[in-house]
């Protein structure tokens, strides 16, 4: 049995490796498939008792689509290539955030 070389873990989908752009649309598919609101994020700090993130623009109450939420992923990425970027769900029944996955690290070339 191994263990995982010792490096920082950030959330759920950070054990896998990093996701390429077909992936992130089929996660953002189920965010979509699933009603709930996706919304883009940023933050310097990955740190664990962070718990608020700066977001990138509005959330997207009207997305129909992965290609716009792609589109102001790949904008955010563009703007703070410095900053941590995630994708958040909110369930606008439950009133919370139910997912959230990291799309960028700064200082890699993908995720």
């Amino acid at each position: 049995m191994q263990t995982l070389p010792k490096e920082r873990r950030f959330e759920t989908l950070s054990y896998l490796p990093p996701l390429s752009d077909a992936q992130i649309s089929r996660q953002l598919q189920y965010i979509l498939d699933n009603g709930f609101i996706p919304g883009v994020e940023f933050s310097e700090s990955s740190a664990p008792e962070q718990h608020y993130w700066t977001l990138w623009k509005l959330p997207l109450f009207n997305a129909t689509s992965t290609n716009e939420i792609l589109s102001e992923i790949k904008a955010c990425r563009s703007e703070y290539s410095n900053c941590f970027i995630r994708v958040m769900g909110f369930d606008n029944v439950k009133q919370c955030q139910v997912l959230s996955f990291i799309v960028h690290k700064p200082n890699t070339s993908r995720f």
